[in-house]
C-alpha cells in the first residue's frame, strides 16, 4: 500500500513538472512570437512610408519626364503589389520589385539636368535614401528576433512543446535572387 501511494506522489510530481514546463514552455514562445510579429509591423511600418513616397517622387519627375511611362507603370504597379502583400515572402518579393523600378525611376533623373536640380526632388530622394535606411535596420531587427524565436522553438524539449502546441518557425525576410546578381552598368550612350 506505501509503494501505491508513493507510486502515486511520484506521479504526481512527475505530472507537475511537466505541466510546468509546458506552461513556461508556452509563455516562452508566445512571447517571443510576439516579439516576431512586432518587429515585422516594423518592417512592414517602413515599407508603408516607403510606398508613400512613391507616389510624390513619380509626381515631380513626370514633370521631367513625360515618356517614360513604362517606368511610372512599373512603380505602380510594384507599389499596388507591395501594399497587397500579406507574407513576410509576399512582402520580400514586392520590396525587391519596387527597388529595382525605384532605381529604374532615379536613373532616369541623370537625362534630366532641371530634375536632378528640383528641390522637391532632391527632398524627395533624400527621404527615400533615409526611409531605405530605416527599412534595411527594420528588416535586420526583425531577423534577429525570428533568429531568437526559431532557436528557442527548435531546441530540445521545447521543440516538442512548440509542435504540440502549434507554435510553428517564423519566416526571415530574405534578399530576392535578382538581388544577388551584379547589376549591368553601361556609360557608353
Amino acid at each position: 500500500m506505501k509503494w501505491a501511494v508513493g507510486i502515486v506522489v511520484a506521479l504526481v510530481l512527475l505530472l507537475m513538472i511537466v505541466g510546468g514546463s509546458a506552461c513556461g514552455t508556452y509563455n516562452s514562445l508566445t512571447t517571443k512570437r510576439n516579439e516576431v510579429t512586432n518587429a515585422f509591423s516594423n518592417v512592414d511600418t517602413q515599407l508603408q512610408r516607403r510606398a508613400d513616397l512613391v507616389p510624390n517622387l513619380v509626381n515631380t519627375v513626370k514633370g521631367y519626364a513625360k515618356h517614360e511611362e513604362k517606368v511610372f507603370g512599373d512603380i505602380a504597379e510594384a507599389r499596388s503589389r507591395l501594399l497587397g502583400a500579406k507574407t513576410v515572402d509576399e512582402k520580400s518579393q514586392a520590396n525587391d520589385q519596387l527597388t529595382g523600378a525605384l532605381g529604374r525611376l532615379l536613373a532616369i533623373s541623370e537625362n534630366y539636368p532641371n530634375l536632378k536640380a528640383d528641390q522637391s526632388f532632391l527632398r524627395l530622394q533624400d527621404e527615400l535614401a533615409g526611409t531605405e535606411n530605416r527599412i534595411q535596420v527594420a528588416r535586420r531587427d526583425y531577423n534577429k528576433v525570428v533568429l531568437a524565436y526559431n532557436n528557442m522553438h527548435d531546441r530540445f524539449p521545447t521543440v516538442i512543446f512548440a509542435n504540440m502546441l502549434g507554435f510553428q518557425r517564423a519566416e526571415e525576410f530574405k534578399a530576392s535572387e535578382s538581388s544577388r546578381q551584379v547589376p549591368n552598368v553601361d556609360f557608353g550612350k
